[in-house]
């Protein structure tokens, strides 16, 4: 019984030493608490949507809710920048798209964070159709149509986009370059209120994710007129590609994806890929994204790090033709 006369540093050394011998199954589990996923635009458009399916399916896997908040603003950067200051803990993550993460980086003279740097990749998500949408009033059918009305009224057209160097208005500049049209670019804080005024006809038109337009054109609120990828989209096969529709070349895709401010532990980077990747193999999420025009795509945190190197490089390169620049 020689312990009890010990000195009390003695005890305290020895208790600190038996907590760290403890294996690690002992320590807290992550998560232990809720989880904030970080949207970096308005309510309403492709990545909220997205985003508010994934946080429902990943919280019975995670045990623990994961809440959505839009952080919208300077193109996405508001919400990376969040996240990328966030403590590195599993508990602030990212709902990823192109605009902060690729495209800025090239496009703003003074980014606040550098996604390569300040964010560490999880996974991909999906990979979705983009879509091109005119108002319900315009007297035009088809692309070629749209392309023959626009050449005849220079100057009279406006297209939205989620804001100024996103990939909608990326995709709308690009489309004026090849096609030798002239139209105002409107930019808006988000998805959602670019086209509640397509809807209103305070914009003429819109290149935009297919999730966040596709139930504007079944609910007959807008004309869809082709999607700039390499294949129709299983969603819509009755909707044909630029190239079908007369304009080839015109080729635009968008992704989203998982990110989490740079040095998160990779146990719990590797949780939260395996709970996505779970999550991503349910039958009705697959079905639901798919019918948005986004097809589930998992991959490794390296691959993902990868395509994010590789597609800043193809936007950088895209951002500079198009002169598109921002102070």
């Amino acid at each position: 019984m020689l312990h009890k006369h010990l000195p009390k540093w003695i005890g305290a050394i020895a208790a600190a030493l038996t907590c760290a011998a403890l294996p690690p199954q002992a320590a807290a589990a992550y998560p232990d608490k809720p989880i904030r996923l970080i949207v970096p635009f308005a309510p309403g458009g492709s990545t909220d949507i997205l985003g508010r399916l994934l946080a429902e399916a990943l919280h019975p896997i995670l045990g623990q809710p994961v809440i959505v908040e839009n952080k919208p603003g300077a193109g996405g950067n508001i919400g990376g920048d969040f996240v990328a200051r966030a403590a590195p803990d599993g508990y602030t993550l990212l709902l990823a798209a192109a605009g902060p993460t690729v495209i800025n980086p090239s496009l703003y003279a003074n980014m606040p964070f550098d996604p390569a740097r300040d964010l560490t990749a999880i996974t991909c998500l999906e990979r979705e159709h983009n879509l091109m949408v005119v108002t319900k009033s315009m007297p035009v059918k088809t692309l070629q149509e749209f392309l023959t009305y626009a050449r005849d009224n220079p100057g009279k057209l406006s297209f939205g986009s989620p804001g100024n160097g996103s990939p909608a208005q990326l995709a709308g500049e690009l489309l004026k370059q090849k096609a030798g049209l002239q139209a105002e670019h409107v930019p808006y804080k988000g998805s959602g209120p670019a086209i509640t005024d397509l809807v209103a006809g305070h914009i003429d038109f819109m290149i935009d994710n297919m999730p966040a337009l596709l139930p504007q054109v079944k609910a007959g609120t807008l004309r869809a007129l082709a999607v700039p990828s390499d294949a129709r989209a299983t969603a819509a096969p009755d909707i044909p590609t630029f190239s079908e529709a007369g304009l080839p070349g015109f080729e635009v895709m968008a992704w989203k994806g998982l990110m989490s401010p740079a040095n998160t532990p990779p146990a719990v980077v590797d949780r939260l890929h395996a709970a996505v990747a779970k999550a991503l193999q349910d039958p009705e999420l697959r079905a639901r994204f798919q019918e948005l025009g986004a097809e589930p795509l998992v991959n490794t945190p390296a691959e993902f790090a990868k395509q994010i190197a590789d597609e800043t490089l193809w936007w950088g390169k895209l951002v500079k033709s198009t002169g598109t620049r921002i102070q």
